[in-house]
């Protein structure tokens, strides 16, 4: 059967986009979530201190005015344009590099590469790039396993290895990730391509974050557009 998307390409192998049909599982707390069995993601997960206070306030003031302006019961659509704004304003402000920023390229940020990339039997994660205080990644959670779950064990993991390092202990992440499901395929090739042209698009040096898809997608077509992978 011919996949109906502007690229006439077969998926990339293991994708799976959103179902209109099937059932989706929903929650909120500062983000709002959607959760469908099978379902691949595009995630963002940052460090506790990658946003300046003056920014972080910022948030909150837009969390309380569209609270007054949208009293429950709050819709879909509601809660997209709610994470639309927030998470624009949350990419600029982290490419900005702000705070200890302890994935600036070296051990640290290759740490979290294969941390990503290692959790295999819970999650296939198939394209990432590392940042200096943030993290994108495409991953989709195997049956059994949910999303939080994983990401949870992967930064614990990472934060108690990026502590022996310093010589300190305590959380360095925050605790909410955004999350979205990616929804066809030209969804997932613009994901591909932000994932692959954000260290450009901060204007990183090369040795300053690290980037990655997996082969077979590439190899299917779905790398990234301006260079080859690392």
């Amino acid at each position: 059967m011919a996949v109906i998307d502007a690229f006439e390409r077969e998926p990339p192998p293991g994708f799976r986009g959103l179902q209109p049909h099937a059932p989706i599982r929903f929650y909120a707390r500062h983000l709002p979530h959607w959760r469908q069995d099978g379902a691949t993601y595009f995630v963002t997960f940052r460090l506790s201190d990658a946003l300046p206070p003056a920014e972080l306030e910022m948030l909150r003031s837009i969390r309380r005015r569209w609270e007054l302006t949208h009293p429950d019961p709050r819709s879909k659509e509601d809660w997209e344009a709610y994470a639309f704004v927030v998470t624009q304003k949350a990419e600029v402000w982290l490419d900005r590099g702000y705070g200890a920023c302890h994935f600036a390229g070296g051990e640290n940020a290759t740490l979290l590469a294969h941390a990503l990339r290692h959790y295999e039997t819970q999650c296939f994660v198939t394209c990432l790039v590392i940042m200096p205080n943030h993290a994108h990644a495409i991953m989709k959670p195997l049956p059994g396993f949910e999303l939080e779950e994983t990401l949870q064990r992967i930064k614990g993991y990472v934060a108690r290895h990026v502590n022996r390092r310093r010589n300190q202990t305590g959380s360095i992440w925050e605790q909410e990730s955004y999350d979205r499901i990616i929804r066809d395929l030209s969804h997932l090739e613009r994901v591909i391509q932000y994932v692959g042209s954000n260290g450009s698009r901060a204007r990183l040096k090369a040795d300053c974050f690290q980037r990655w898809i997996h082969p077979e997608w590439q190899a299917a077509g779905w790398g990234f557009c301006d260079e080859a992978v690392e």
